[in-house]
């Protein structure tokens, strides 16, 4: 069972004037900007693929629930939990490294489709508590298996007010050269995700 306490955010925020809340939200959504664009530089970089050949779906969606809590439930392994009680066609999830920080290893495995997809493993990449901003990169499966080199999966949770946030996905990936006719497309299922996620936090909100 998922559990959030509310007290880990309420504490803090009825602790700040309105006018700190107001400077501290558009202070994180510059430093989100600049954060997203940084790290998608750098980790192009590391993993040897130019910026600007990756490809970006990017998705958002607002919850009736505070940011910090979306927070709790999206840094660590809470939400593999929920997607595999929530998502249909998600039979297991196994964590075959780490205990939900920086490097743990996850591996989903699906009822397999039409295209073939039966399991998708990522790493966590980055966890960033003061941002809000979790990211992951796949390491097989997914697009990896029919023509995409990289395939990166970044989650911002940003503060819109004090009981209400928005949740902004981000799909990077980049094509292989020989497949770019193919024009393959990650399967992610972002939306299901969020919405889940979402519908989860305000039913416990």
């Amino acid at each position: 069972m998922l559990y959030i306490n509310p007290e880990n955010c309420r504490n803090r925020e009825t602790r700040e004037s309105f006018q700190g809340l107001k400077l501290a939200k558009f202070q994180r959504k510059k430093m989100l900007k600049q954060f997203s664009l940084v790290f998608f530089v750098l980790f192009a970089s590391y993993v040897g693929v130019n910026s600007r050949e990756l490809k970006h779906i990017t998705k958002e969606l607002e919850v009736n629930a505070p940011a910090c809590e979306a927070w709790e439930l999206y840094r660590n392994l809470g939400l593999i939990n929920l997607i595999v009680r929530k998502l249909p066609n998600v039979q297991n999830t196994q964590v075959l490294e780490g205990d939900g920080g920086v490097g743990t290893v996850v591996k989903t495995t699906f009822v397999p489709d039409e295209a073939g997809n039966s399991s998708y493993t990522e790493e966590f990449t980055v966890i960033d508590d003061q941002k809000r901003v979790k990211a992951a990169k796949g390491l097989e499966g997914d697009c990896l298996a029919f023509g995409c080199s990289v395939l990166i999966v970044e989650f911002d949770i940003i503060e819109k007010s004090q009981n209400s946030c928005i949740i902004k996905s981000i799909i990077s990936y980049a094509v292989k050269k020989e497949f770019e006719a193919k024009d393959p497309k990650p399967t992610v299922q972002i939306e299901a995700i969020t919405q889940a996620s979402k519908e989860y936090l305000e039913r416990n909100n």
